[in-house]
């Protein structure tokens, strides 16, 4: 059963950092061939991508840029966001999720965690 459990979101103050995890479990021996994905979903908007990594290419939207950084530890199967610059806009639900390297569509997704960044 895979489980993909994001932490280390709350409250900031806009400027402030953040940084989220994304543990992810039972996707079997080699997890760095899975494309890992940020997304977040603000009140009333669709979620929209965030950022990206996988051993072929790491990508962002454009709107977390210079701001945002994804990176991911294979071994502890771990993939964490470390958001700066942090703007009220940024507030959403946050979620991980993991795709094949030959998917189409990310496959499995976290529950979630709360960012709020107060202005």
């Amino acid at each position: 059963q895979v489980q993909l459990v994001e932490s280390g979101g709350g409250v900031v103050q806009a400027g402030g950092s953040l940084r989220l995890s994304c543990v992810g479990s039972g996707l079997g021996l080699n997890f760095r061939n899975w494309r890992m994905g940020w997304f977040r979903q603000a009140p009333g908007k669709e979620r929209e991508f965030v950022a990206a990594t996988s051993w072929v290419s790491t990508d962002y939207a454009d709107f977390v840029k210079g701001r945002f950084i994804i990176s991911r530890d294979n071994v502890k199967k771990t993939v964490y966001l470390q958001m700066n610059s942090l703007r009220p806009e940024d507030t959403a639900v946050y979620y991980c999720a993991a795709k094949a390297q030959s998917g189409v569509e990310y496959r499995y997704w976290g529950q979630g965690t709360q960012v709020f960044v107060s202005s």
